[in-house]
């Protein structure tokens, strides 16, 4: 197998397979990332070219389109032989449309394409724990599958062509916003009026709205624990391909368009590398905002006239 980009997510995960056992040949843009796969037992390839020459199967864990159009743009333009007969596993999360068009170009090149975007963030994948969603032609999924075991605790066929596997990606991604962006506010709420911090975790936790991701981010909050497991920046990012998405279809999104403002507010306030609990920020900057502005305008009616007092003015 090969991989192909090391980031916060991909490095973990190739490690899982690395430490599994799995034949792997990775290759990263900054090479020193991928010396601690070598020394689990991965070659570690000098160009994208030679990943495709050495592997049946190649995942894409890259960060953004162009990154993906950057790599394989290498590879089609320089060796599109090394294409043909080999399985591509596109990992990230991408617009839907481009990933349509991505699977033509592979296949104009003789390869196969296999969407296989996953749930989870930094912590899920150090553990194996993603979720996988699979789209792509049932005898290369039914290849794909058994070997994303050391990454993934299950994994999903969504459909047979892309980008059935993106769109369900999204539709989870909308979910896991706007639930981080709610608990995120109540724990604001919470902690404005006054309330123990600890006591409002453990009425979470006790509750029917517990889940991993409550248990994962409610002690960051209560910590304000910043260290990243999903960037803000990639949030806003996933926000964006959610609301095109939505836009595409006809279809309303009102949470999402105020966690899509909220977010853009956070990464302004210079927080996109920080976790996606740091939308607390920009909620408390709204909170201060408006405090701000009651002080300005009570101070404001305590230099108006009382009704019927002396206006100072002879009439």
């Amino acid at each position: 197998m090969g991989f192909l980009g090391l980031g916060v997510m991909g490095f973990p995960m190739a490690l899982n397979l690395a430490r599994a056992g799995t034949p792997l040949t990775v290759w990263n843009r900054t090479a020193a990332r991928a010396e601690p796969l070598r020394a689990a037992g991965a070659h570690v390839a000098a160009t994208p070219a030679e990943v495709f020459r050495r592997c049946g199967v190649v995942l894409l864990m890259l960060a953004d389109e162009q990154a993906v159009d950057e790599v394989l743009g290498e590879v089609l333009g320089g060796s599109p032989a090394s294409v043909r007969g080999r399985v591509v596993v596109h990992m990230g999360t991408t617009a839907p449309g481009w990933s349509r068009d991505l699977e033509a170009r592979v296949r104009a090149a003789g390869g196969t394409y296999v969407e296989c975007p996953v749930s989870g963030s930094r912590v899920p994948a150090e553990a194996g724990a993603l979720v996988a969603m699979l789209a792509g032609p049932p005898d290369a999924v039914e290849q794909v599958r058994p070997l994303l075991a050391p990454m993934c605790r299950e994994s999903f066929v969504c459909g047979t062509a892309a980008p059935s596997g993106l769109l369900m990606k999204l539709a989870v991604n909308l979910f896991l916003i706007t639930m981080v962006t709610g608990l995120t506010e109540a724990f604001h709420f919470a902690d404005r009026h006054g309330l123990d911090r600890e006591r409002f975790l453990a009425v979470v936790d006790a509750g029917p709205m517990a889940s991993g991701v409550s248990r994962m981010k409610a002690p960051k909050l209560r910590d304000r624990d910043f260290s990243v497991q999903a960037a803000a920046l990639d949030v806003l990012k996933n926000n964006r391909l959610i609301a095109e998405a939505a836009r595409d279809a006809a279809l309303a999104s009102p949470l999402l368009d105020v966690c899509h403002a909220l977010f853009a507010e956070t990464v302004g306030l210079g927080l996109a590398d920080a976790d996606m609990v740091a939308v607390l920020h920009a909620l408390e900057a709204r909170t201060d905002a408006l405090t701000d502005d009651a002080l300005t305008d009570a101070a404001a009616d305590r230099a108006l006239p009382r009704a019927g007092a002396p206006s100072g003015r002879s009439v």
